[in-house]
């Protein structure tokens, strides 16, 4: 079988890009390596390359990638694909991620999430798709992550049964904010939201990243957006958004932010659990520094009243990201 560098040229050989300049582009936390084409008369473009040897999968992108244009939002359009080696080449949306945008310009941080919450609501006007597979049935269990891998670093050993008793008091948690399924991108945050100023309305916003997209409760992108791991979103901002999101859509305040703050604590405990793992497992490190900003979003999302039994078998069974407990999670 050819090497990944020789598929690599056979497609880009059958594509129009195939007298390209190629440059690296900064990947992400998986498999998939990104390189930017560029064509003296075709422009940029964006090629993907994802190994399935390595468990990585382009048709999910490609699906919900023009399932996401179809419904007039800005997701990067496919131009060339070979789903069965893992090479899509997409339209270059550019550099301007969100979190660079705000960071050289914080004056338009307001306007650019508003942005984002409308695309949001745009998304959220018809049910989800009946090919995207639900992703409630499996949230009280990824929340125990943090019993796989955040525990590993303070030396615990597993405790079948106290895993069992943590993913029942989430599922408890959850149980109330079941139904009315949306599509839900579950990455939907400022490192892969891109800013298109010279476009219209909801064309705006450049969609990343979205190829692990379910059906699920609408509250969860909004928390992703607004709790977001890697860069402070203010309280103000935050409230002002969760706003504008209910006043868009006409839910029921006090019943929506209930289910933003449920919503909320399983994607913390969730991310808690995949950060040590990326530091613990696969040497990624940095991931470590995110993890207090990660906890001060859970105990948040867990001062609701409703989430009281759940607050509390957290705080019984995970201890606080103090330095040692980080330091454990670097080194181990």
């Amino acid at each position: 079988m050819p090497d990944r560098a020789a598929l690599l040229d056979r497609f880009l050989a059958g594509t129009d890009w195939r007298n390209a300049g190629r440059r690296p582009l900064a990947g992400d936390a998986s498999n998939r390596r990104y390189e930017r084409l560029n064509d003296p008369l075709l422009g940029p473009a964006v090629l993907m390359d994802a190994p399935p040897e390595k468990g990585e999968d382009v048709r999910p992108f490609v699906t919900v990638a023009r399932y996401l244009t179809g419904r007039g939002l800005a997701a990067p359009r496919i131009l060339a694909e070979d789903a069965e080696n893992g090479f899509l080449i997409l339209e270059d949306l550019g550099d301007d991620l969100y979190a660079r945008v705000v960071a050289v310009h914080p004056a338009q941080e307001e306007a650019l999430y508003a942005a984002a919450i409308d695309a949001l609501a745009h998304l959220h006007e018809e049910p989800a798709p009946d090919w995207l597979s639900p992703y409630a049935p499996k949230m009280p269990d990824l929340a125990a992550l943090t019993h796989d891998w955040y525990l590993r670093g303070a030396g615990r050993m597993p405790d079948p049964a106290a895993r069992a008793a943590f993913v029942e008091e989430v599922a408890r948690a959850l149980a109330p904010h079941q139904g009315d399924e949306v599509t839900i991108l579950r990455d939907f945050h400022a490192e892969n939201l891109i800013w298109l100023p010279d476009r219209d309305g909801l064309q705006r916003v450049g969609l990343l990243d979205f190829q692990d997209a379910m059906s699920g409760h609408r509250a969860y992108d909004l928390v992703s957006l607004l709790e977001d791991a890697r860069r402070d979103v203010s309280p103000a901002l935050a409230e002002k958004m969760l706003a504008r999101y209910i006043d868009r859509t006409g839910q029921e305040a006090d019943r929506f932010r209930a289910a933003y703050a449920a919503m909320g604590a399983q994607r913390n405990l969730r991310i808690l659990g995949v950060f040590a793992r990326l530091s613990l497992r696969d040497g990624k490190r940095h991931y470590v520094d995110l993890i207090p900003r990660v906890w001060a979003h859970m105990m948040t999302d867990l001062a609701h009243p409703d989430l009281t039994a759940l607050r509390q078998r957290v705080l019984d069974d995970l201890p606080p990201p103090d330095p040692e407990f980080l330091d454990k999670l670097r080194t181990s």
